[in-house]
């Protein structure tokens, strides 16, 4: 009780404070207003504020509350009502403005869309049958993940698209055989940004085609093939991924979820996220064609909404369609014609009402509140990070080590994983570096070629570990795992691939300044056998 009384007196002390500092500070801001954090360390302070919460307390939603709230205070002073006001309404980081931006709005209505189309699988008994026929092929646990990786592997298309469909196709199977759902969702993450990042034909190949600025005369989607092999993250990650499955080995806070998961416990910690979907009693009607159907579908038209948003069918070529798309817009088009398609199929095989379909509506979007809820407050946490300009003390930082180029590599690698983490936006990430990495490696073409491939590398490792990813959201939202669990689980394996990673980029470094030369691509098989060893070595100790 003492304590409690503590605490509500430490409360009151604070919101004191605060409202004697509203009266000290302007209550608007006017085009010049630069708040005293701008551009400095503490710039960084919300999202290191709710990511640190998020570990510690296991609690997401108020951790990204408190993230946001402390970036409001920042940007304005310590007003409450500037505070609020910024939370909100501000222009480039405010709540409705986040939610109200097209992409924005496009993605969560795509979740909303894949929400029904998962809910409409479950009812029409397609999931069910599709389960009831993976566990008459597939014979073991090994055989399930391994599944669950070339499916993600096969649908590179986009990252979130990747995480929904291939966790809602294979949940019930991984389920059958044990898997418990940290292990899922890591799956998942693992195929959903390191695959697209390396797939030419993706949206992600068109995002970082237009980051290479037009001054450089360099062409954009050439470059990109040529980070391939040096995005060592993304290789790693791959042969990580099927080594730690192929070996029955896993380490950190996943093995005990594996341990739970074989004794029949998929999630471990008390938190059913999802319940009420898992809890359903599957129609056993369906058939395998009643979910594999509207899969196909849904990867032909979103491929299709996607090179229509960039102009093929206005002239424009099918590689530069997808350079130049808009993948949240295509992604919705696709999902819409989607589910149109489905209820028409569903309604001609006569294996759900019209009633029923309907149903399926409201259930999809109340499946999908937990992620979009997250995703928002996720979006309006890097608006406060954009406003006290965390972007530009990155870019600071990496021009004061620009002199030290045979390390650089290395050095933008690390400061890219640290952006992409706390910002939770790897487009971001590599749109604000590559710039800066071309105007340091004009002169010099294949250390330009590494350079930016760890700027990619290290964008996708600070999203495959950030609570307050897309991807990373997507990802539990797909396996329905508890997002606190995801992270938790994921962090130690994408930490360990980091460090080998950071060996890789100081490697190839050191070769393309020292030779100026392909010679520096022997570091990528150097680095996937460092990063084999390392696994094998892991294995044995543990055993």
């Amino acid at each position: 009780m003492k304590k409690k009384k503590i605490l509500f007196v430490a409360f009151l002390a604070i919101v004191v404070c605060l409202l004697w500092i509203s009266t000290q500070t302007p209550q608007r801001v006017g085009p010049e207003y630069v708040p005293k954090a701008y551009t400095s360390v503490l710039s960084l302070l919300p999202p290191i504020i709710a990511i640190t919460l998020a570990l510690i307390t296991k609690e997401v939603y108020s951790s990204l509350f408190l993230g946001i709230v402390t970036g409001a205070l920042l940007y304005s002073n310590g007003n409450i009502l500037l505070a609020l006001n910024t939370v909100v309404y501000n222009e480039s980081g405010g709540l409705v403005t986040k939610i109200a931006t097209t992409s924005n709005a496009s993605i969560l209505v795509f979740v909303v869309i894949l929400g029904t189309l998962v809910a409409l699988m479950n009812k029409s008994g397609g999931s069910y049958a599709f389960g009831a026929w993976a566990s008459r092929h597939i014979k073991s646990k090994v055989g399930a993940q391994l599944a669950t990786i070339a499916l993600g592997i096969l649908i590179f298309v986009d990252d979130g698209f990747n995480c929904m469909t291939v966790g809602n196709v294979m949940r019930p199977v991984t389920d059958r055989f044990k898997v418990s759902r940290s292990k899922l969702a890591y799956l998942l993450d693992a195929t959903a940004a390191p695959i697209c990042i390396i797939a030419p034909i993706s949206s992600w190949a068109a995002a970082v085609t237009y980051s290479v600025p037009e001054d450089m005369n360099i062409n954009g989607f050439s470059m990109f093939l040529r980070t391939i092999p040096y995005n060592f993250y993304a290789l790693c990650t791959i042969v990580m991924m099927v080594l730690l499955v192929v070996l029955k080995f896993d380490f950190g806070k996943m093995k005990d979820h594996e341990d739970n998961a074989n004794n029949g416990d998929l999630f471990t910690t008390q938190s059913r996220p999802y319940q009420e979907v898992d809890n359903q009693t599957p129609n056993q009607n369906g058939k395998v064609i009643d979910l594999v159907f509207p899969v196909g579908i849904l990867i032909i038209s979103c491929i299709i909404g996607m090179i229509y948003t960039g102009g093929f069918f206005e002239g424009v070529s099918f590689i530069d369609s997808f350079a130049d798309c808009d993948a949240a817009r295509g992604l919705l088009f696709g999902s819409l014609f989607t589910l149109i398609v489905t209820f028409i199929f569903y309604q001609l095989r006569d294996v759900l009402s019209f009633q029923e379909f309907m149903d399926c509506l409201p259930e999809g979007f109340r499946s999908m509140c937990a992620p979009m809820i997250i995703l928002i407050m996720a979006w309006n946490l890097s608006g406060m990070t954009n406003l006290l300009g965390a972007s530009i003390f990155i870019h600071d930082i990496v021009e004061n080590v620009s002199t030290v180029k045979m390390f650089l590599p290395c050095i933008i690698f690390v400061i890219s994983v640290f952006l992409a983490f706390s910002t939770g936006t790897s487009w971001g990430t590599f749109s604000i570096l590559i710039p800066i990495v071309c105007s340091v490696f004009s002169s010099s073409y294949e250390m330009l070629v590494i350079a930016i491939a760890a700027c990619l590398s290290g964008a996708v490792c600070g999203d495959h570990c950030s609570p307050i990813s897309d991807t990373t959201i997507m990802a539990s939202a797909g396996s329905h795992c508890e997002h606190v669990n995801h992270v938790a689980t994921q962090l130690p394996y994408a930490l360990t691939c980091a460090t080998i990673c950071a060996i890789g980029y100081l490697l190839a470094g050191i070769l393309g300044y020292t030779f100026n030369s392909q010679l520096a691509l022997i570091s990528c098989p150097i680095t996937l056998l460092l990063m084999t060893g390392t696994i094998y070595f892991l294995s044995k100790k543990t055993i």
